[in-house]
């Protein structure tokens, strides 16, 4: 296979973007049926709780809105927020961040009975949840939070692995690396990296983007 070939971008992105590529409005596009609560808007969410600077308010609101454009159901949409909220928990040293996220979320004044409803009894933060590494966008989220609690970077990346099946490495590896820092990715695994003529320029301009929000 080549460098470049994409080999998989999930049923649900994959069918939102044919949807866009046929004129269907962006917030239009995610499926929004029960089934599809897939893991895709988690994986890609993490850079807009690095950069935001807005109130929680406001990254709840954002986190949920660019998961509709591929995951519209509501338990989707309120996992990426309350990941993206714990990851920002993780940058300011908040005590308990996983912790700290849950309970920002269920203080927020305008949630409806709907939204209520799917984080306490469906999502369920403080629930009993047997971690598979699936591809569910709960237990994603929630196998992540497992994994993160070993203690460097490689044993968290290395639990989620263990679980197989999906992408959990990716979710909590997210965590760990914000937690850790950038020198605690293992040299090996960074030499060993394909594709480094496509991502080493995007971590340039990442960095130069973090440079200059640290700057404002």
């Amino acid at each position: 296979m080549a460098v470049a070939e994409v080999f998989d971008v999930g049923v649900q992105t994959a069918t939102a973007i044919h949807r866009l590529k046929r004129g269907v409005a962006p917030p239009e596009a995610g499926g929004g049926d029960e089934k599809s609560n897939g893991n895709g808007s988690l994986l890609r969410a993490l850079p807009l709780a690095r950069w935001h600077t807005g109130t929680d308010a406001e990254l709840i609101r954002d986190a949920r809105a660019q998961s509709v454009v591929t995951h519209a159901h509501l338990r989707a949409q309120l996992c990426c927020a309350l990941y993206c909220l714990w990851a920002r928990g993780v940058l300011e040293d908040t005590e308990q961040p996983f912790d700290h996220a849950v309970e920002t979320i269920r203080a927020m004044d305008d949630r409806t009975t709907d939204e209520r409803d799917e984080f306490e009894f469906l999502i369920r933060p403080h629930g009993k949840h047997q971690c598979r590494g699936s591809g569910y966008v709960v237990d994603s989220l929630f196998s992540a939070h497992w994994a993160c609690e070993n203690g460097s970077f490689e044993a968290v990346v290395k639990s989620a692995v263990s679980l197989g099946q999906d992408t959990t490495a990716c979710i909590a590896g997210g965590i760990a690396g914000l937690r850790f820092g950038r020198d605690a990715l293992p040299t090996r695994w960074s030499k060993a990296l394909r594709g480094s003529n496509i991502y080493t320029p995007l971590l340039e301009r990442l960095l130069q983007q973090d440079i200059s929000m640290k700057e404002i």
